[in-house]
């Protein structure tokens, strides 16, 4: 039953017959509500991981089967594309005997100097100047179509024009890593400044922060993301900047040994290279991972339902 009030609110009077509804009502505070997470078991993930190495391991497996069969049967040219059996006792008389250059870990050592050397300064570099040139417009207009022009001028050119001007040590080498990892990481630091939200630099101007506080502060945090994406593809590319210069002239590295097996007609050196090359790539791939962990753990999970690359 209702009752009507002198003040015209309509109430429910005591004798009307409960909610049949038997699930309870709970009433919260808006600042008791709390996002759903969703919680992996560890073990479901060591079974996803177990069965991503295995398929992984089988996909090779399969790949260096059908190309063994296919040297054997002749219906693959050895001389031109080599062979797995042959590119593995490559790696073992290199490991055991070692190179016409000297030991192989001598060769590994050095071109990783070469890349690590390049992927620092090129992203110490475009890091900076990226974040300079997205926060100061004037900065952005002056040098901007500059920059656009360098990045357009082939990189093998840029290589011949090093080696003859620094010669074959790794100078030439360290500097043609840095022109490649440079503009890879000056584009996403300068992309990601430009799309930092601008509630946040105006919420932290209202406060008094200076321009260097927004910037440590607020900007930097915000490309953070932008930033170590590119990272992920540049010591590929410091890689390939030390390989490529040592291929055109070095008394040392992967690069001299991939050109020598080249020159001498041996495939399977220069697939033992290139396999020598993939693991070093991967290898930083997986430090890089581990430190964007680390870095970014302030981050709150992502809700899309994709999945990335590992």
């Amino acid at each position: 039953m209702k009752d009507s009030t002198a003040g015209g609110l309509v109430q429910d009077s005591p004798t009307d017959p409960a909610p049949t509804d038997a699930t309870p009502t709970v009433l919260t505070r808006p600042g008791d509500a709390k996002p759903a997470r969703s919680r992996v078991r560890p073990g479901a993930l060591l079974h996803r991981s177990w069965v991503l190495f295995l398929l992984r391991t089988g996909i090779v497996v399969v790949l260096l089967g059908a190309w063994q069969i296919g040297v054997d049967t002749k219906a693959i040219d050895k001389f031109f594309w080599g062979e797995p059996v042959g590119v593995w006792q490559q790696l073992v008389d290199w490991v055991t005997i070692g190179t016409s250059q000297g030991s192989l870990l001598d060769q590994i050592l050095v071109t990783l100097e070469e890349a690590v050397l390049g992927f620092v300064i090129g992203s110490v570099l475009g890091i900076v100047c990226g974040i300079a040139l997205g926060r100061i417009r004037l900065l952005s207009e002056l040098f901007g179509p500059f920059l656009k022009a360098a990045n357009s001028i082939p990189r093998i050119i840029l290589g011949s024009i090093f080696t003859v001007a620094f010669g074959f040590g790794v100078q030439s080498k360290i500097i043609l890593a840095v022109v490649l990892v440079f503009f890879g990481v000056f584009f996403n630091a300068f992309q990601g400044t430009r799309e930092v939200d601008r509630n946040l630099i105006a919420n932290a101007q209202l406060l008094g922060a200076s321009r260097w506080r927004v910037t440590r502060d607020v900007v930097l945090p915000s490309a953070f993301t932008w930033i170590l994406a590119s990272l992920h593809i540049s010591f590929g590319f410091a890689l390939i900047g030390a390989l490529v210069g040592e291929i055109l002239g070095a008394n040392q590295g992967l690069g001299l040994l991939i050109r020598s097996s080249q020159n001498n007609f041996t495939m399977d050196g220069v697939l033992a290279g290139m396999v020598l090359v993939a693991v070093i790539a991967l290898t930083a791939e997986a430090l890089i991972t581990v430190l964007e962990n680390r870095l970014l753990r302030w981050r709150p999970p992502q809700s899309h339902g994709g999945a990335a690359v590992k």
